[in-house]
Protein backbone atom coordinates (compact mmCIF):
# COMPACT_ATOMS: atom_id res chain seq x y z
CA UNK A 1 0.00 0.00 0.00
CA UNK A 2 1.30 3.35 -0.95
CA UNK A 3 1.53 6.06 1.38
CA UNK A 4 -1.10 9.33 1.13
CA UNK A 5 0.27 11.93 -1.02
CA UNK A 6 2.06 14.53 0.78
CA UNK A 7 0.40 17.85 1.34
CA UNK A 8 1.20 21.03 0.94
CA UNK A 9 1.19 22.27 4.26
CA UNK A 10 3.22 19.32 5.02
CA UNK A 11 5.67 20.93 2.52
CA UNK A 12 5.91 24.29 4.20
CA UNK A 13 6.36 22.90 7.41
CA UNK A 14 9.00 21.47 6.26
CA UNK A 15 10.36 24.13 4.94
CA UNK A 16 9.95 26.55 7.62
CA UNK A 17 11.62 24.06 9.53
CA UNK A 18 15.23 23.94 7.59
CA UNK A 19 14.36 28.08 7.55
CA UNK A 20 14.55 28.43 11.49
CA UNK A 21 17.92 25.85 11.08
CA UNK A 22 19.71 28.27 9.27
CA UNK A 23 18.29 31.43 10.40
CA UNK A 24 19.07 30.51 13.95
CA UNK A 25 22.14 28.18 13.04
CA UNK A 26 21.47 24.99 15.41
CA UNK A 27 20.49 21.91 13.25
CA UNK A 28 17.07 20.75 13.40
CA UNK A 29 15.57 17.11 13.44
CA UNK A 30 15.15 15.65 9.60
CA UNK A 31 11.98 16.41 7.58
CA UNK A 32 11.54 13.09 6.82
CA UNK A 33 8.43 12.66 9.13
CA UNK A 34 6.78 15.42 7.17
CA UNK A 35 7.68 14.39 3.60
CA UNK A 36 8.78 11.04 3.65
CA UNK A 37 12.18 9.24 2.96
CA UNK A 38 11.90 9.20 -0.59
CA UNK A 39 9.52 11.45 -2.15
CA UNK A 40 11.53 13.05 -4.74
CA UNK A 41 8.63 15.95 -5.62
CA UNK A 42 7.78 16.85 -2.39
CA UNK A 43 11.25 17.05 -1.28
CA UNK A 44 12.17 19.39 -4.47
CA UNK A 45 8.56 21.19 -3.42
CA UNK A 46 10.56 22.31 -0.09
CA UNK A 47 13.68 23.41 -1.82
CA UNK A 48 11.80 25.74 -4.11
CA UNK A 49 10.30 26.96 -1.11
CA UNK A 50 13.38 27.64 0.27
CA UNK A 51 15.14 28.95 -2.81
CA UNK A 52 11.72 31.74 -2.82
CA UNK A 53 12.66 32.61 0.19
CA UNK A 54 16.39 33.09 -0.35
CA UNK A 55 15.51 34.80 -3.23
CA UNK A 56 12.70 37.06 -1.72
CA UNK A 57 15.48 38.10 0.83
CA UNK A 58 18.11 39.33 -1.54
CA UNK A 59 19.74 36.05 -2.37
CA UNK A 60 21.11 35.86 -6.53
CA UNK A 61 21.17 32.48 -7.86
CA UNK A 62 24.54 32.09 -9.75
CA UNK A 63 24.49 28.69 -10.64
CA UNK A 64 23.46 24.50 -9.34
CA UNK A 65 25.43 22.23 -7.63
CA UNK A 66 25.10 18.38 -8.14
CA UNK A 67 25.41 16.20 -5.06
CA UNK A 68 25.71 12.03 -5.02
CA UNK A 69 27.70 11.47 -7.66
CA UNK A 70 30.13 9.61 -6.08
CA UNK A 71 29.32 6.16 -4.84
CA UNK A 72 31.97 6.79 -2.10
CA UNK A 73 29.71 9.59 -1.07
CA UNK A 74 26.44 7.79 -1.37
CA UNK A 75 27.65 4.81 0.59
CA UNK A 76 28.84 7.99 3.11
CA UNK A 77 25.03 9.17 3.51
CA UNK A 78 23.40 5.90 3.14
CA UNK A 79 21.47 7.40 -0.21
CA UNK A 80 21.75 5.50 -4.09
CA UNK A 81 21.12 8.27 -6.40
CA UNK A 82 22.05 11.81 -7.32
CA UNK A 83 20.40 14.89 -6.13
CA UNK A 84 20.45 18.90 -7.22
CA UNK A 85 20.56 21.85 -5.31
CA UNK A 86 21.10 26.10 -6.11
CA UNK A 87 24.09 27.87 -5.06
CA UNK A 88 24.07 31.55 -3.81
CA UNK A 89 26.05 34.45 -4.29
CA UNK A 90 26.94 34.41 -0.70
CA UNK A 91 28.26 31.05 -1.01
CA UNK A 92 30.50 31.78 -3.17
CA UNK A 93 34.53 32.15 -1.82
CA UNK A 94 37.72 32.79 -3.66
CA UNK A 95 40.24 30.45 -3.55
CA UNK A 96 42.32 30.76 -0.53
CA UNK A 97 39.72 32.49 1.68
CA UNK A 98 39.34 32.24 4.97
CA UNK A 99 35.55 30.93 5.41
CA UNK A 100 34.08 32.11 9.10
CA UNK A 101 33.23 29.41 11.38
CA UNK A 102 29.24 29.17 11.51
CA UNK A 103 28.95 29.94 8.12
CA UNK A 104 28.24 26.53 7.20
CA UNK A 105 26.31 24.12 10.06
CA UNK A 106 28.29 21.03 10.72
CA UNK A 107 30.94 21.74 7.43
CA UNK A 108 32.13 19.09 5.53
CA UNK A 109 34.62 19.04 2.37
CA UNK A 110 34.80 17.92 -1.20
CA UNK A 111 36.93 18.45 -4.02
CA UNK A 112 35.25 18.81 -7.42
CA UNK A 113 35.35 20.21 -10.98
CA UNK A 114 33.47 22.98 -11.10
CA UNK A 115 32.23 23.97 -14.85
CA UNK A 116 31.10 27.53 -16.55
CA UNK A 117 28.75 27.96 -18.37
CA UNK A 118 28.73 30.42 -21.89
CA UNK A 119 25.82 29.18 -23.60
CA UNK A 120 22.20 28.22 -21.89
CA UNK A 121 21.56 24.44 -21.84
CA UNK A 122 17.47 24.96 -22.68
CA UNK A 123 16.60 23.89 -26.72
CA UNK A 124 17.56 21.00 -28.04
CA UNK A 125 18.12 17.27 -27.11
CA UNK A 126 20.93 18.00 -24.74
CA UNK A 127 23.55 15.15 -26.43
CA UNK A 128 26.89 15.35 -24.88
CA UNK A 129 28.38 17.06 -27.46
CA UNK A 130 25.99 20.03 -26.91
CA UNK A 131 26.60 19.65 -23.02
CA UNK A 132 30.05 20.25 -23.60
CA UNK A 133 30.31 22.89 -26.18
CA UNK A 134 28.09 24.98 -23.79
CA UNK A 135 31.16 24.76 -21.15
CA UNK A 136 33.35 27.52 -21.30
CA UNK A 137 35.86 26.36 -18.80
CA UNK A 138 36.46 24.11 -16.17
CA UNK A 139 38.21 25.07 -12.54
CA UNK A 140 39.45 22.88 -9.45
CA UNK A 141 36.67 23.55 -6.87
CA UNK A 142 35.81 22.67 -3.04
CA UNK A 143 32.42 22.77 -2.03
CA UNK A 144 32.01 22.92 1.84
CA UNK A 145 28.81 20.74 2.19
CA UNK A 146 26.11 21.51 5.28
CA UNK A 147 23.40 19.87 6.45
CA UNK A 148 20.83 21.92 9.01
CA UNK A 149 19.82 18.42 9.92
CA UNK A 150 21.46 17.29 13.14
CA UNK A 151 24.20 14.94 13.45
CA UNK A 152 23.97 14.50 9.24
CA UNK A 153 20.80 12.32 9.78
CA UNK A 154 19.51 12.47 6.22
CA UNK A 155 17.32 10.25 3.94
CA UNK A 156 17.59 11.40 0.33
CA UNK A 157 14.55 12.91 0.62
CA UNK A 158 15.85 15.49 3.56
CA UNK A 159 18.62 16.30 1.67
CA UNK A 160 17.02 16.99 -1.51
CA UNK A 161 15.07 19.40 0.52
CA UNK A 162 17.67 21.02 1.86
CA UNK A 163 19.10 22.42 -1.04
CA UNK A 164 21.19 19.20 -1.56
CA UNK A 165 23.37 20.29 1.52
CA UNK A 166 24.89 23.08 0.19
CA UNK A 167 26.50 25.29 2.45
CA UNK A 168 29.58 27.07 0.07
CA UNK A 169 31.89 26.57 -2.47
CA UNK A 170 35.35 28.25 -3.58
CA UNK A 171 36.75 28.30 -6.76
CA UNK A 172 40.52 27.76 -7.65
CA UNK A 173 42.33 30.59 -9.84
CA UNK A 174 43.18 28.91 -13.29
CA UNK A 175 41.30 28.35 -15.67
CA UNK A 176 41.00 25.41 -18.75
CA UNK A 177 38.97 24.96 -21.49
CA UNK A 178 37.67 21.44 -22.60
CA UNK A 179 40.18 21.26 -25.99
CA UNK A 180 42.32 18.58 -24.76
CA UNK A 181 41.47 18.21 -21.28
CA UNK A 182 39.45 14.75 -20.69
CA UNK A 183 37.22 15.92 -16.89
CA UNK A 184 37.27 11.94 -16.51
CA UNK A 185 41.19 11.80 -16.11
CA UNK A 186 41.34 14.29 -13.73
CA UNK A 187 43.05 12.81 -10.57
CA UNK A 188 42.27 14.69 -7.30
CA UNK A 189 43.99 15.09 -3.51
CA UNK A 190 41.93 16.45 -0.79
CA UNK A 191 44.13 17.61 2.64
CA UNK A 192 43.24 18.65 5.60
CA UNK A 193 46.46 20.52 7.28
CA UNK A 194 48.57 19.25 5.09
CA UNK A 195 47.45 15.06 5.46
CA UNK A 196 45.84 13.50 2.48
CA UNK A 197 42.18 12.70 3.71
CA UNK A 198 40.56 11.74 0.24
CA UNK A 199 41.75 10.76 -3.23
CA UNK A 200 39.42 9.96 -6.16
CA UNK A 201 39.29 10.55 -10.33
CA UNK A 202 36.93 12.08 -12.38
CA UNK A 203 35.59 8.84 -13.13
CA UNK A 204 34.41 8.55 -9.70
CA UNK A 205 31.70 11.26 -10.52
CA UNK A 206 29.00 9.63 -12.60
CA UNK A 207 31.77 8.03 -14.89
CA UNK A 208 32.79 11.66 -16.26
CA UNK A 209 31.98 14.82 -14.89
CA UNK A 210 30.35 16.11 -18.10
CA UNK A 211 28.21 12.84 -17.89
CA UNK A 212 26.85 14.55 -14.53
CA UNK A 213 26.35 17.93 -15.79
CA UNK A 214 24.46 16.48 -18.70
CA UNK A 215 22.38 14.76 -16.57
CA UNK A 216 21.40 18.29 -14.13
CA UNK A 217 20.58 19.73 -17.75
CA UNK A 218 17.74 17.43 -18.28
CA UNK A 219 16.91 17.42 -14.48
CA UNK A 220 16.96 21.57 -14.37
CA UNK A 221 15.10 21.64 -17.57
CA UNK A 222 12.48 19.21 -16.48
CA UNK A 223 11.84 20.74 -13.28
CA UNK A 224 11.50 24.31 -14.96
CA UNK A 225 14.95 26.14 -13.96
CA UNK A 226 17.32 25.06 -17.03
CA UNK A 227 20.53 25.78 -17.01
CA UNK A 228 22.24 29.22 -17.78
CA UNK A 229 25.06 31.26 -19.50
CA UNK A 230 27.52 32.56 -17.25
CA UNK A 231 26.17 30.20 -14.04
CA UNK A 232 28.64 27.97 -12.12
CA UNK A 233 28.31 24.04 -12.22
CA UNK A 234 29.52 21.93 -9.30
CA UNK A 235 29.72 18.91 -10.93
CA UNK A 236 29.86 16.61 -7.89
CA UNK A 237 32.62 14.88 -5.56
CA UNK A 238 35.31 12.65 -6.93
CA UNK A 239 35.80 11.41 -3.55
CA UNK A 240 34.88 10.93 0.34
CA UNK A 241 33.92 13.91 1.94
CA UNK A 242 35.78 15.43 5.19
CA UNK A 243 34.75 16.68 8.37
CA UNK A 244 35.65 20.63 8.43
CA UNK A 245 36.70 21.88 11.97
CA UNK A 246 37.39 25.50 12.69
CA UNK A 247 41.18 26.25 11.94
CA UNK A 248 41.79 23.69 9.31
CA UNK A 249 42.85 25.12 6.27
CA UNK A 250 41.63 22.47 3.78
CA UNK A 251 43.59 22.24 -0.48
CA UNK A 252 42.45 20.36 -3.09
CA UNK A 253 44.37 19.19 -6.06
CA UNK A 254 42.91 18.52 -9.18
CA UNK A 255 44.92 17.81 -11.67
CA UNK A 256 45.63 18.91 -14.30
CA UNK A 257 43.25 22.33 -13.34
CA UNK A 258 45.54 23.22 -10.18
CA UNK A 259 44.50 23.74 -6.78
CA UNK A 260 42.25 25.61 -4.37
CA UNK A 261 42.30 26.40 -0.39
CA UNK A 262 40.29 27.45 2.23
CA UNK A 263 41.16 27.77 5.66
CA UNK A 264 38.17 27.45 8.23
CA UNK A 265 37.94 30.54 10.45
CA UNK A 266 37.67 30.39 14.19
CA UNK A 267 35.21 32.01 16.37
CA UNK A 268 37.70 34.93 16.93
CA UNK A 269 37.96 35.77 13.11
CA UNK A 270 36.16 38.00 10.97
CA UNK A 271 36.37 36.29 7.69
CA UNK A 272 36.91 37.12 3.92
CA UNK A 273 35.13 39.82 1.90
CA UNK A 274 33.15 37.65 -0.79
CA UNK A 275 31.49 35.05 1.05
CA UNK A 276 28.10 35.73 3.53
CA UNK A 277 27.72 33.90 6.67
CA UNK A 278 24.47 32.11 5.93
Amino acid sequence: MSPPPVTADAVATAAERLLSARSCGVPCAPVRDLIGRDDVRAAYAVQQLLTGARVAGGGRVVGRKIGLTSAAVQAQLGVSQPDFGVLFDDMRFPDGALVPAGSVLQPRAEAEIAFVLKEDLVEGDLSPAQVRGAIDHAVAAIEICGSRIEDWDISFADTVADNASGGAFVLGQDRMDLGGFAPRDAVMSLRIDGAEVSTGTGADCMGDPLAAVRWLARQAREWGEPLRAGQVILSGALGPMRPVRPGNTVQATVAPLGTVTFTLGTAATPGTPGGAAR
